[in-house]
């Protein structure tokens, strides 16, 4: 009896060592890949669901929850440069379980398509967006649309574009403005330029662990405090697309998209709100103000404890912030 009660433990014990070993191999070894199931494991848990959708032979990757036609919108959310659509993990967190949600990788990161720079100007990618909405049929009724900072100047830029697709629009620390004070960012890009370094050491595209850490003082209020494995498992999911983060770079920061924003901001016509991290160090919050002076009737948000990355800091308040703004104009078109 105790002998077979000693082989239970044992194997029992085995069974138990091999899934434990395999995550603290992974951790140590392989963290990048620790981190990528980590994100599917938090996506299976809020019930969203990864699809593919093409254009011809252009492939979208995208995740969604939700079905469309519910009492609100259903919702598109464009990520930043060199972000993914799990970027928006910790704000569908706190949505309701029934709203409709669209998550895509903007042109060619994560699952999406590669391709070149005509795909990576704001135009291009506001082009590439508006072929993914007609591709899973989400122009058949309007929709809002979400973006944020490269995306949120790509959603303003498609919400010039394609007014009838939308019903109203959020913009959150978008990029793609004039802005009357120079942000951290802007100042540390300048002196680059002056330097002729810009594209080997531009601060959003890290190399190493110490870049990372000040990537991350740079665009959060309040930096998380990760462990140095997790670091190692951010950067290396980073490091091998980083030519290509410089070749998107080069092109959004260019003459042609660098004010696309500011440039179309008399041609949107959508209910717009604008919500902005007060100590935003990539672009500065005084861009709120340019915009509710072409747009006097736009909503905008300022919030505290946050810089640029609002959707990682206040995940909570973005979200309860965009549900109060899409609710109150459902119901003035009800």
């Amino acid at each position: 009896m105790e002998l077979s009660v000693a082989k239970t433990v044992m194997l029992t014990g085995g069974v138990l060592l091999v899934p434990v070993l395999a995550f603290v191999t992974s951790l140590l070894f392989w963290p990048g890949v620790l981190l990528k199931g980590y994100n599917w494991f938090w996506r299976r848990r809020l019930g969203i669901v990864v699809r593919c959708s093409h254009s011809g032979s252009y492939r979208f990757c995208y995740s969604s929850r939700g079905t469309p036609g519910g009492a609100t919108p259903s919702l598109l959310l464009l990520h930043g440069f060199s972000a993914t659509k799990d970027m928006w993990l910790p704000v569908v967190n706190y949505l309701p379980k029934n709203q409709h949600v669209v998550c895509v990788d903007m042109p060619g990161h994560e699952g999406t398509s590669r391709t070149g720079p005509e795909d990576y100007s704001i135009q291009g990618q506001a082009s590439r967006i508006h072929q993914f909405v007609q591709s899973i049929g989400l122009d058949k009724t309007p929709f809002h649309l979400v973006g944020t900072s490269m995306g949120g100047n790509v959603a303003g830029v498609y919400a010039a574009s394609y007014p009838s697709d939308l019903c109203s629009l959020t913009l959150v620390c978008p990029a793609g403005l004039v802005y009357p004070t120079e942000s951290e960012f802007i100042s540390r890009l300048r002196k680059l330029e002056e330097n002729n370094e810009q594209k080997e050491s531009i601060p959003l595209i890290p190399s190493n662990l110490k870049e990372l850490d000040a990537m991350l003082k740079l665009c959060c209020h309040n930096p998380p405090n990760l462990p140095q494995q997790v670091l190692r498992g951010l950067l290396a999911n980073r490091i091998p697309n980083n030519d290509f983060y410089k070749e998107v770079f080069m092109e959004i920061a260019g003459e042609k998209s660098r004010h696309s924003l500011q440039e179309h901001l008399h041609l949107i016509t959508a209910p717009l709100q604008v919500i902005w991290g007060k100590h935003d160090q990539v672009l500065d919050v005084s861009g709120a103000a340019v915009i509710q002076k072409v747009l006097p009737r736009c909503q905008v948000d300022l919030l505290d404890d946050s810089g640029h990355s609002v959707a990682l800091e206040r995940p909570r308040k973005l979200a309860k912030l965009l549900m109060d703004f899409v609710h109150s104009e459902a119901k003035k078109h009800a």
